[in-house]
């Protein structure tokens, strides 16, 4: 089973507009609301892909109301937490004219700490059938500093490998604590290191104790590091369409071949990549396209010299 953290989740509203005008008065077909947040993302993936799951997260208030009813009607398998904070919202504008998407994302309300004790407790009740643990997204603003690292500590506690996707200083908490597997993007990456380029970056992750980073590249695909490996996937060309979802589709490919046991870089590597792929080619996110196989087969991979991801200082 693969158990699912989301310590900032939200109910995501999704609106298509014929082209988003800044400042202008846009019409739009209903919107499509969906319970969301990074974890719960990587959830559905994995569950729709015929994979056990469990996500945890929290809720809250009237919006917390109308997440759990989604969530419910989804028929992905949850534990959900409640708390006295009202669950925050995630707005997408998908301009189908140029294919881009605008996202606002209110940033959260800080559970109390009998909350987040009552999460933890929940999450260490859950990881006894766990295979892979996923702690995926932000934190709120306030949220203890050791709330990850303690996430982190119960998974190994229980013998399961921990994937994190988050940013920020939480992310080198993360690397700190022993997370078996990182998934940033590489802006995060540098935002959270303060090093340019990629593979050292992603090197100074292993260093202070992760085993594998998955570094996401946008159109130019994705790296696996390792201390003895660096290997690049990607398409030709890059698919248009919906990127909100691409990240927490290649941290559910992760999951589930962690839960079967595989460790090849490569493999996970290649699977990430075709899943983050296809998921642009839905318009919600924690959905992927049915032709994942095939643009699996698509990729070119390759073993570069670091080098060629350093950027030109002119």
């Amino acid at each position: 089973m693969i158990l699912t953290v989301t310590p900032n989740p939200a109910l995501d509203l999704t609106w298509r507009v014929e082209r988003l005008v800044e400042g202008g008065t846009h019409r739009a077909d209903a919107g499509a609301a969906r319970a969301g947040g990074k974890g719960l993302n990587v959830a559905r993936v994995a569950h729709a892909e015929g994979a056990e799951v469990l996500a945890v997260t929290t809720v809250g208030g009237r919006v917390g109301e109308e997440f759990a009813a989604e969530l419910i009607a989804s028929g992905v398998p949850h534990a959900l937490v409640p708390v006295a904070a009202e669950t925050r919202r995630s707005i997408a504008v998908v301009d189908e004219s140029l294919g881009d998407t605008t996202i606002i994302n209110e940033r959260g309300v800080n559970p109390t700490d009998v909350e987040w004790a009552a999460v933890l407790a929940e999450v260490v009740e859950r990881l006894s059938g766990a295979r892979v643990l996923v702690v995926s997204g932000s934190v709120p603003p306030g949220a203890p500093e050791s709330l990850i690292p303690m996430l982190i500590a119960v998974g190994k506690d229980a013998g399961v490998p921990v994937i994190v996707d988050t940013s920020g200083p939480a992310l080198l908490r993360a690397a700190d604590a022993g997370a078996t597997v990182l998934k940033p993007n590489a802006a995060e990456l540098v935002e959270a290191t303060g090093v340019a380029d990629p593979v050292e970056g992603a090197r100074s992750l292993i260093a202070r104790g992760t085993e594998l980073v998955l570094l996401s590249l946008g159109a130019e695909g994705m790296l696996a590091v390792t201390a003895t490996a660096l290997v690049h996937a990607r398409l030709d060309e890059p698919l248009a369409g919906n990127p909100t979802g691409a990240g927490d589709a290649g941290v559910a490919a992760c999951a589930v071949l962690y839960a079967d046991g595989v460790r090849d870089p490569e493999q996970i590597l290649r699977r990430a990549t075709a899943w983050s792929a296809a998921a642009v080619l839905t318009p919600l996110a924690g959905d992927i396209s049915p032709r994942w196989p095939e643009i699996e087969q698509q990729l070119r991979i390759s073993y570069p010299d670091p080098e060629s991801f350093r950027k030109d200082p002119s």
